[in-house]
């Protein structure tokens, strides 16, 4: 997939796939090649050393199990903390610093993209 971004910039997007520990949940997103990601210290992130992947709604599909998915909420009630609730896994969910994407676990990836870049965000004190 090819989308033009601000500035006339040409991004390439390939297509990837996802889920949960027993196979259950499967998803697919389009994303670059080579990617941010952001590690968190906040206390859930910090317990399942997450990797977060930000994708934007638009780019993102449940192709499988949506009827297993189950919400947590905790602190501020604002992010919305999705899990199989077969396995337990989150390899998803919709983060509060950001709105607009839903975060994917890296580590919930098929052949995933290429990490370029590595944020350390205090998610703690946010």
């Amino acid at each position: 997939m090819v989308r033009a971004s601000g500035f006339g910039k040409i991004r390439i997007m390939k297509e990837y796939l996802g889920g949960c520990h027993c196979g259950e949940i499967k998803f697919k997103f389009y994303s670059e090649e080579s990617v941010e990601i952001w590690k968190c210290n906040c206390s859930i992130c910090k317990m399942l050393d997450y990797d977060h992947l930000f994708v934007g709604h638009d780019d993102f599909k449940i192709i499988k199990g949506n009827e297993l998915l189950s919400e947590y909420f905790f602190g501020t009630q604002k992010a919305k903390h999705i899990f199989c609730k077969d396995c337990g896994i989150k390899s998803f969910y919709q983060p509060r610093s950001h709105p607009d994407s839903y975060s994917i676990n890296l580590k919930c990836v098929e052949d995933p993209p290429k990490i370029k870049n590595t944020v350390h965000f205090d998610g703690k004190n946010f």
